[in-house]
């Protein structure tokens, strides 16, 4: 790599490929080192730090980390019904957290419940009858070409099997 002494800059810059992380500004750097890291590998974590039973009952809603006037807080919602379930293994998940990050990162742990109707990821479902409607359908019928339309077609079915 090769270096180069910028004479309008303080700061020397180098040549070449650069990670991303050296290419965000500063400010950007701070913001994600306060605040997205822990609450982005504490959701992609979140099945090993609580375990599978536990796992279908809750998951983390956000993440306020410590400042002059309060302590750093997870947010975890929880099933309506499942609350005690929980706090009896508030003390168990914040020392798995802790001992994850090496280092003390959540001091409280705060329950919100939700309904059972509500899910975090559900699924939409799509009706199968026509992902082309009618008006398409007719214009793929009026294709003169019959290897465009056969393909056009084959393409549809496929897209209703999806």
């Amino acid at each position: 790599m090769y270096y180069k002494n910028n004479i309008k800059q303080r700061n020397r810059s180098f040549q070449g490929l650069r990670s991303f992380k050296d290419t965000l500004p500063s400010n950007i750097k701070k913001i994600i080192k306060k605040k997205g890291h822990v609450f982005s590998e504490t959701l992609n974590n979140w099945k090993s730090i609580v375990g599978d039973e536990l796992f279908q009952i809750c998951y983390p809603k956000s993440f306020k980390n410590t400042n002059k006037f309060g302590v750093s807080t997870l947010q975890v919602m929880v099933k309506r019904g499942r609350e005690v379930d929980l706090e009896y293994s508030k003390k168990e998940i914040m020392n798995k957290m802790n001992c994850f990050f090496g280092y003390v990162v959540v001091e409280k742990l705060k329950f919100i419940s939700f309904e059972n109707t509500q899910t975090k990821f559900k699924k939409i479902e799509k009706p199968n009858s026509g992902v082309t409607n009618n008006k398409y359908t007719n214009k793929i019928k009026g294709i003169k070409n019959d290897m465009i339309k056969n393909s056009l077609l084959e393409l549809t079915k496929i897209f209703k099997q999806r």
